[in-house]
């Protein structure tokens, strides 16, 4: 199945990127196919026994290394050869990662729960020994660990990464500096395996620096950082060593390491091999693979493989063929035995290529018997982005209304419990449910409500009729001179508009902004790009309650609470009375008990039409279901969507990256550092020099200065509850600002070998490499009895 979007750590584009900004490759574009195959999405959590949401625990086959065998090779499926073997450089990948992650130190692992843990393979220990004046972290490294060539990991090689990574020497190509530019210096302790680390300013999620940990030969230098672990590392301190990277055949290979000094690693030889995912069932039926994530529809394959075994030769009822009728057959035979000789020989080599078809398809069938799935949740979330800078999206309440038109709970149900798993809501966009950053801050915008979504975008001037309202004979075309000219003209009449997201704690309004602070822009905000705008002052009343529902919601241990119940006064369960439209805002009246809009709305003359950008390759499927299923829950509300199909290869960089959409799918990896991985993604944009937007990865262009300071502020917050607390906060705000509206944490499945041990669906546990092998023939019977 095709992955579209940028990889695990590639950079977005230049010009979207934020200078001397910090970065995180945990935090880039997952593109939602693959397991998104299903019909739909995850529901809007506000039940206090959701708060903390289900943990579903990883499904590895987990056994004691006395029951895995030595010896052996895996061949593991990735997605891309790596470009790179540098995990700090632009064009690093999942693939990249996946291989560092078995031959480089890696300080801090994360548990099952995503919580960091010291890595004794490395590190003795690992504290901060002083707070004040200054924070000083002291690292105490394993005395046997050494890299591949016998010296010591120590002190050089901190050095080395710090100064390569901290932005100031710009001849290093790196892509993120994220905290280490916030370090100071770096000294030797008591001795070589003494590392000490001064900040200048206070870092919270330290533990995420130097992992991996590159020698000082890689990073010592501009050009052996810029060059030299691009196809291959001389120097490596993990259970494996890099042996060769082979571009032609798409395989790099790794081999045991004979100085590995902690537990040795079962396997002889670990192969990652390129398949991209529309040819992973063919692989794994050839015999190519042991382990491959798949899709759904290969999951489906490899059950209909289990549940056929005792067919004994029987033709298949699925694949090629299983959908033609005796009819059909029988006209198919006639017409190849008929007297038009043409006709007949056309026919003949049709069913002499179905006849190929059905043979390979039932010879791969029986090969994928051969496999188990695994499963689990992968430490990843989809959502629905919304462009904050995109026509009618400008308006908060547009978007609030989109949000609340979706039924992510029924949709989450169709997309995991077909699996078997879990399906219930994500509650938060900074943190997964096991998490303890974890809270459900949905209650800061409100569970799906037809009512208050058509209330809104009645407040906004989107009502029935209004697409006629003005139409004048042979009106101007989306985009045209004359729509253009009319965007200007509103918007230098429109006295009363004010910045989403020029608010402070006091919740700043639009009588607040001094004369002179005015910043160029329409009332979309699309001729410049440069400042989301909102109508007030109805816009300021809606937006502030919801600010204060957002703040009381993210207040610390106040989650629950924030979820209003019903009550004596007719405010409803999952809103406050005026807290989504100006209080006393009637929705548009709908058709007796059908409770939809009555036909598409409009203002001006002009329909409410959002422009929904999907891609269109054979591995994308499943997210075209998805959008589909969204479009038509929007249409209910009034809302028409025109969906717009591109190629996979461009739908990221073309559309989601450059802006060019209302709405868009794709996913964000989770992470255990929130306050640093996640803050570009939700940082506000900054207006360049040229007049564009600085988005960094935010592309929804949605952000506020609140939610930035909260995020800056736990980044500095040495107190990890304290931290935790601010982490919520800010995603109540995030929540409240509706640019991203998480639907689910995506399903992770993987076809594995049965006799294969502790590999599997990891979920967000890092991988033990040196515990991953085959289960011992005794092992592997009692395990089938």
């Amino acid at each position: 199945m095709s992955h579209v979007g940028v990889p695990r750590g590639e950079a977005a584009p230049a010009n979207h990127r934020r200078p001397q900004r910090t970065r995180a490759a945990r935090c880039l574009a997952l593109v939602t196919a693959g397991v998104l195959g299903l019909p739909a999405l995850a529901g809007c959590g506000s039940g206090d026994d959701e708060a903390q949401g289900v943990v579903v625990p990883q499904d590895i086959a987990p056994a004691g290394r006395d029951q895995v065998a030595d010896g052996g090779a895996v061949r593991w499926a990735v997605d891309t050869t790596p470009a790179t073997l540098n995990a700090f450089q632009a064009d690093a990948d999942a693939s990249t990662t996946r291989i560092a992650g078995a031959v480089l130190p890696s300080l801090f692992t994360l548990d099952e729960r995503g919580r960091p843990q010291r890595n004794p393979d490395y590190l003795e220990s690992a504290e901060i020994v002083e707070r004040e004046p200054k924070q000083v972290v002291l690292y105490k490294m394993n005395q046997q660990a050494v890299w591949s060539d016998g010296r010591e990991i120590g002190a050089p090689d901190f050095v080395a990464q710090w100064r390569a990574l901290n932005g100031r020497d710009t001849a290093y190509w790196t892509a993120r500096n994220a905290g280490y530019e916030r370090i100071e210096r770096i000294e030797r302790g008591a001795d070589d395996l003494e590392v000490r680390v001064t900040f200048a300013k206070p870092y919270a999620d330290w533990r995420s620096l130097f992992t991996p940990l590159y020698p000082k030969d890689v990073m010592g230098k501009p050009n052996s950082f810029n060059d030299g672990a691009r196809a291959g590392l001389k120097t490596t301190a993990g259970p494996f060593t890099f042996k060769e990277l082979d571009r032609a055949s798409g395989e790099a290979t790794l081999e045991r390491n004979p100085r590995w000094w902690g537990q040795p690693s079962k396997l002889d030889a670990l192969v990652f091999r390129t398949v991209t995912r529309d040819k992973r069932a063919a692989a794994l039926a050839a015999g190519e693979l042991d382990i491959a994530d798949i899709g759904r529809s290969t999951a489906d394959r490899v059950a209909l493989a289990a549940r056929d075994a005792g067919a004994k030769g029987q033709q298949l009822n699925h694949g090629p063929g299983a959908a033609v009728t005796p009819a059909a057959a029988l006209r198919s035979w006639a017409i190849a035995h008929g007297s038009a000789e043409e006709e007949a020989a056309v026919e003949l080599e049709a069913r002499r290529k179905s006849r190929e078809a059905i043979k390979k398809y039932a010879d791969e069938q029986a090969a994928l018997r051969g496999f188990v799935i695994r499963k689990s949740l992968e430490p990843a979330y989809t959502q629905l982005a919304l462009n904050g800078t995109s026509g009618p999206l400008t308006d908060d309440r547009v978007r609030r209304a989109v949000a609340r038109a979706i039924d992510r709970r029924a949709l989450a149900e169709a997309v995991l419990k077909p699996l078997g798993l879990p399906a219930h809501p994500l509650g938060s966009h900074l943190a997964l449910a096991g998490q303890e950053a974890y809270a459900d801050s949905s209650g800061a915008l409100g569970d799906q409500d037809t009512e208050a979504a058509q209330a809104l975008l009645a407040d906004a001037g989107w009502k029935p009729g209004g697409a006629a309202a003005g139409q004048k004979p042979g009106g101007a075309k989306a985009g045209s001179t004359a729509e253009k000219k009319e965007k200007s003209t509103e918007s230098e009449a429109d006295d009363g508009m004010y910045i989403v997201g020029d608010e402070s704690d006091s919740d700043s309004k639009p009588g607040d902004s001094k004369p002179g602070d005015s910043k160029p822009g329409g009332s979309y905000g699309t001729e410049s790009g440069t400042y989301v705008l909102a109508p007030a002052p109805a816009a300021a009343r809606q937006g502030q309650a919801l600010r204060m529902q957002a703040r009381f919601i993210g207040a610390k241990d106040s989650i629950g609470s924030a979820r209003t119940k019903d009550s004596a006064d007719g405010k409803k369960k999952g809103g406050v009375a005026g807290a989504y439209a100006p209080l006393g805002t009637a929705a548009p009246t709908a058709p007796a008990g059908a409770g939809a809009a009555r036909g598409p709305l409009g203002k001006n003359g002009k329909p409410l039409t959002l422009r929904f950008v999907l891609p269109s390759g054979p591995g994308s499927e499943s997210l075209r279901t998805v959008g589909e299923k969204i479009s038509g829950m929007l249409e209910r509300v009034g809302v028409r969507t025109e969906m717009v199909k591109v190629s996979d290869d461009s739908y990221f960089k073309d559309h989601i990256a450059s802006g060019d959409y209302d709405l868009a799918l794709y996913s964000w990896p989770a992470t255990a550092y929130p306050a640093t991985d996640a803050r570009p993604i939700f940082a506000k944009p900054e207006p360049a020099a040229d007049g564009t937007l600085v988005v960094e990865q935010n592309y929804t262009r949605v952000g506020t200065d609140h939610i930035d300071q909260l995020f800056d502020q736990a980044m500095a917050e040495l107190d990890e509850a304290a931290a935790r607390d601010l982490v919520k906060r800010a995603d109540a705000r995030i929540w409240a600002a509706a640019g991203s509206i998480p639907l689910f944490q995506r399903p992770e499945l993987v076809a594995v070998k049965p006799g294969l041990a502790n590999a599997g669906a990891f979920g967000f546990a890092t991988p033990r490499y040196q515990d991953i092998g085959f289960k011992k023939a005794e092992t592997a019977k009692q395990g089938k009895n």
